[in-house]
């Protein structure tokens, strides 16, 4: 993973237009890389409450420094994962 695990890098350089936005043609973002910290936050908010209502995923994404986007993209990957274990 890169030294910068968490942030976003930018694709095409400076006319990219942000975290939550997709930069070039491709239409695509990079895969953000959570922080062994950010993991073990997410994962005990999830065990308390696997669905995060708005104001919950704002304050969590506030703490944590991630977009509102990233934090439910990442509880709805989450919920994927138990639902195949189960």
């Amino acid at each position: 993973r890169p030294s910068g695990a968490g942030q976003h890098v930018p694709e095409e350089g400076p006319e990219c237009p942000g975290p939550e936005e997709p930069c070039g043609r491709g239409g695509r973002r990079l895969r953000t890389a959570f922080s062994a910290e950010q993991i073990s936050t997410l994962e005990s908010s999830f065990q308390r409450q696997q669905y995060l209502g708005a104001a919950e995923r704002r304050q969590l994404a506030d703490r944590m420094r991630l977009s509102e986007v990233q934090i439910k993209t990442w509880f709805q990957n989450r919920r994927m994962k138990l639902k195949r274990q189960l």
